[in-house]
């Protein structure tokens, strides 16, 4: 198995009314993309379900230079996600962070110019300790 340090949380850029999933953007990253796979690891979904991208086994191809040891997370939209979303995602990285022995999360915005997930996750991060 290879070494976990962080979860980086990430977002799909899509309108509210868009709901799409693990398949949807599966299909643009390796239909349209050219890549193996989809690059995260999971996928929550508006109304907070909770998909499976690639397995935790597999590096992912969702944050360059970090990938090796991360977990990527993806919610579905651009900013107003839902208290579903939210929740799902608390419930998530806790358990990784359970399963791992880790602390670190991240917002993808960390790493790159980019504000994905459009919103500050070491302040949302504080509310899980």
């Amino acid at each position: 198995m290879r070494k976990i340090d962080t979860v980086i949380i990430h977002c799909a850029d899509t309108p509210p009314e868009m709901d799409i999933g693990a398949k949807e953007i599966r299909h643009w990253h390796v239909d349209e993309r050219g890549w193996d796979d989809i690059g995260y690891h999971y996928v929550i979904r508006r109304d907070g379900e909770i998909e499976m991208g690639r397995q935790e086994s597999v590096q992912g191809a969702h944050c360059s230079g970090h990938n090796a040891t991360s977990l990527g997370i993806c919610m579905v939209g651009d900013s107003a996600f839902t208290g579903a979303q939210f929740h799902s995602l608390r419930k998530l990285v806790e358990e990784l962070q359970r399963r791992y022995d880790l602390s670190a999360v991240a917002g993808h915005y960390e790493y790159s110019s980019k504000t994905c997930p459009n919103f500050d996750v070491q302040e949302w991060n504080k509310c899980l300790a």
